[in-house]
């Protein structure tokens, strides 16, 4: 990995990025990815969307998610405990004992997760934790307290754990899911353009906001572009650690490849199009059967319009939802390669249509 490109990885992966309060990631990304595009378009709630080769008739979309589950202030005890609601999909149970970031308008300010110590609970009877009984602990004596602190109904609070590696092979943190979709499709970008590559079609570089709670980002930016076809990139479970079932939720392995999806919202012939790119280009890859819909934004480009020819490459991911998210190096580097030979065997003008 070049120098630059890690440092950006490690920046943006470290950036809180909270569903619907994306922009300081956002921003992070679109200073990356500036020198290799042409143009930008960002709309009113954030998606960002780099331009390279604007103008052509042929328009094409590589895409990613940029925001990360979270959590709401929803209550402030007269002593001052905090209280919370879910911002997507966050999990009650891996949160009493972590520590948090809350963001205000004065800055960060930190806290933890609390719980009872084991002492005093009957163990016997232990359960999951629900979301009403989890409380946030400021170091606060008092409700005044945490007013004087910036914090209040409403705050958004994001867990504070940051990247790191594992065993050399592995990338571990929150929010991989799904940022590191970010960094790849940037990495398509840089590509492109220190290989000086000339796309006969115009490629929109995508990365949306607002998936975490229903796929709204990139609804609203697939309305806008009308794009004649959408490859989405996403994680989705490695299924090999323990408490998985292999033949509920397939067999899918960190180090074997991306992973390319077949499902309804999944057009075939642009599924068998990648398929057959990573065949030529002997790039490893897995594959994976969704019922109704594929869960990612895949789903809204597919729907949005008058239908858009979609595709979903996915990047299998440990531990999903948590703050150890974990994916294996060789397959963000097979993403990455290719999305960057699937956009260099398109001719411009592809018509996908099933009957013509």
């Amino acid at each position: 990995m070049a120098d630059q490109s890690k440092e950006f990885l490690y920046k943006y992966l470290n950036n809180a990025s909270p569903t619907g309060f994306e922009s300081t990631g956002q921003q992070i990304w679109l200073d990356y990815i500036k020198p290799y595009i042409e143009e930008t378009i960002i709309d009113t709630y954030g998606t960002a969307v780099g331009v390279i080769g604007p103008g052509q008739d042929y328009k094409v979309v590589i895409e990613a998610h940029s925001d990360e589950i979270s959590w709401f202030v929803n209550y402030i005890s007269d002593d001052g405990y905090i209280h919370v609601r879910r911002n997507g999909g966050s999990d009650a149970a891996i949160a009493p004992s972590m520590r948090v970031n809350l963001h205000t308008a004065k800055g960060v300010v930190k806290g933890v997760f609390g719980w009872p110590a084991i002492h005093v609970r009957d163990v016997a009877k232990d359960q999951v934790p629900k979301v009403h009984e989890l409380f946030i602990d400021v170091g606060a004596a008092k409700k005044d307290e945490v007013f004087e602190m910036g914090i209040h109904v409403g705050t958004v609070v994001t867990f504070a754990d940051g990247l790191d590696e594992l065993n050399e092979k592995y990338y571990v943190g929150r929010a991989l899911d799904n940022r590191m979709g970010g960094y790849m499709i940037a990495e398509v970008a840089r590509m492109l353009h220190e290989n000086n590559v000339r796309l006969p079609f115009t490629l929109y570089v995508v990365n949306a906001v607002q998936e975490e709670i229903g796929l709204r980002g990139a609804e609203m930016i697939a309305r806008r572009l009308k794009p004649d076809l959408a490859i989405c990139t996403d994680v989705t479970h490695d299924t090999q650690s323990p408490m998985y079932n292999k033949k509920e939720q397939g067999d899918l392995k960190s180090g074997s490849g991306p992973v390319i999806c077949y499902g309804p919202a999944v057009q075939n012939n642009v599924r068998d199009m990648l398929i057959r790119v990573a065949d030529e280009k002997k790039i490893p890859f897995q594959r994976q059967a969704v019922s109704r819909s594929t869960g990612t934004d895949t789903d809204s480009f597919a729907y949005s319009t008058e239908g858009i020819a979609s595709a979903l490459i996915s990047l299998p991911l440990k531990y999903m939802h948590t703050t150890v998210e974990m994916v294996h190096k060789e397959d963000v580097k097979n993403v990455i390669q290719l999305m960057y030979d699937v956009l260099l065997s398109l001719k411009g003008g592809e018509d996908f249509r099933y009957i013509k």
